[in-house]
């Protein structure tokens, strides 16, 4: 019967149009190079993310920086990447021999440096140095064999926001009429266009080798200030939403929260989701298909104390950042690894004190993320508050890329997934658990 031939046809195209979609998926793994230069656990070689690279559709190796003098892109560690050192540009761009179908890109900027934004927005003023860069990177990446960049441009950051009950927003609203607002950036406008300009002639100067072209929007970066979505999405490969890191101790010492919600949580900033910002980019035209989502590999903690209460329910009072773990050596800092071994195992429920196992709190309902806590002891010590990412959460946030039909998810940092196995003896097992959702 034609009508039954006609159902089997329409679901060989649905199905058909399901696996290109999932086969066209990108999984950027990135990996910074700095972290080879940590001593002990921290130390991650390119030999140690290896096992990681048949996962990855591309490899994003950071991170490269802007000489101020000359405004041209320079490698942020020439001992480590140059020929003249250890030759890791080359010897990364090879791996490609290995995983033939694996892109690999260079990382400009980067988010964990912190470096003072007013280099870019200079940069971004002048033609001439706009010129001067971008044949830079060019050279950066054909003489190395990248095949593209990810520009990780550092524009000035939101400054925290706290959330009001109505007579606290009804005060600041009345102060605001005399202090006005704080304005990140009096010549926003103007940097809008030159961002649009940069990308555009980046995009000309690549054309002709085919290089991929795409950017990171940074964690409280403001897109609807400094990007023209509708003007540059059409010169960019993939924006990667890095959506993470809504709330740190270096952001707010005195408040513990998720950080890194898959949707908006009640009584918190509006859009500080991954939800609210992805819908920010598809509701300015940008094409699903271009839009990444970033998993963390990491979590962020912060020490509690007598007045954080007994329930370990964010947001909650804390005492700035916890201590800095064996790995990352960063207060409030922890890879997944670090993360893992806190939590409840046979090595550690017997211990006390600092190293007593924290409660694990899952997410059933797969918007929020996983946290697990300590509460501090009769003296007020040892008390720790840790939001995290982990395989589960990784691939719920993986299945929301595909259930909206994005571009992929980003896997920032592969520094900071387990790459030694050590939680559950098999390594990388975010990515892999993201990846097997998509």
């Amino acid at each position: 019967m034609w009508w039954k031939k006609l159902g089997v046809a329409l679901l060989l195209v649905v199905a058909s149009g399901q696996y290109v979609q999932s086969q066209q998926a990108k999984v950027l793994c990135y990996y910074d190079a700095a972290n080879f230069l940590i001593e002990g656990l921290g130390k991650v070689s390119l030999a140690d993310i290896d096992t990681a690279l048949p996962f990855c559709t591309h490899l994003v190796y950071g991170y490269a920086a802007i000489d101020v003098e000359t405004n041209k892109a320079v490698s942020r560690q020439p001992n480590l990447d140059l020929d003249t050192g250890k030759g890791n540009y080359r010897a990364v761009t090879q791996l490609k021999s290995k995983y033939p179908s694996l892109k690999v890109l260079l990382g400009l900027g980067g988010y964990k440096f912190s470096e003072p934004s007013i280099k870019y927005l200079t940069l971004l003023e002048s033609g001439a140095a706009r010129i001067t860069f971008i044949n830079s990177v060019y050279a950066l990446l054909k003489t190395y064999g990248f095949d593209g960049i990810d520009l990780e441009w550092q524009f000035p950051q939101n400054k925290p926001k706290k959330v009001r009950s109505k007579i606290g927003g009804v005060w600041h609203g009345f102060k605001k009429v005399f202090s006005g607002d704080s304005v990140l950036d009096e010549k926003a406008d103007e940097h809008r266009e030159e961002f649009t300009a940069l990308l555009r002639e980046l995009k000309n100067a690549f054309r002709a080798d085919g290089y991929q072209l795409g950017i990171t929007v940074l964690p409280h970066v403001n897109s609807s200030i400094f990007m023209d979505i509708p003007a540059i999405i059409n010169y960019l490969d993939f924006v990667n939403i890095a959506a993470y890191d809504q709330q740190t101790p270096a952001r707010n010492q005195k408040e513990a929260d998720h950080a890194a919600p898959l949707y908006e949580l009640t009584d918190r900033v509006p859009g500080n989701n991954v939800d609210g910002q992805v819908r920010q980019w598809l509701t300015s035209n940008a094409p699903a298909s271009k839009l990444i989502v970033s998993i963390p590999t990491f979590g962020r903690g912060w020490k509690l104390n007598s007045d954080s209460g007994i329930t370990g329910v964010p947001p909650l009072t804390a005492d700035g950042a916890g201590n800095p773990g064996p790995q990352t050596q960063t207060e409030g800092f922890y890879s997944w690894a670090e993360v893992c071994a806190m939590l409840p195992n046979p090595s550690n429920t017997a211990l006390k004190g600092a190293d007593a196992p924290l409660r694990k709190v899952g997410d059933p309902t797969k918007r929020f993320g996983s946290y697990a806590f300590r509460l501090p002891d009769s003296n007020g010590e040892h008390g720790l508050w840790v939001s995290y990412e982990d395989p589960d959460t990784a691939g719920n946030k993986a299945g929301y890329v595909k259930a909206k039909n994005l571009g992929g998810i980003a896997l920032i940092d592969l520094s900071y997934d387990d790459f030694r196995g050590s939680c559950a003896g098999e390594k990388f097992p975010i990515l892999r658990a993201a990846k097997y959702r998509l």
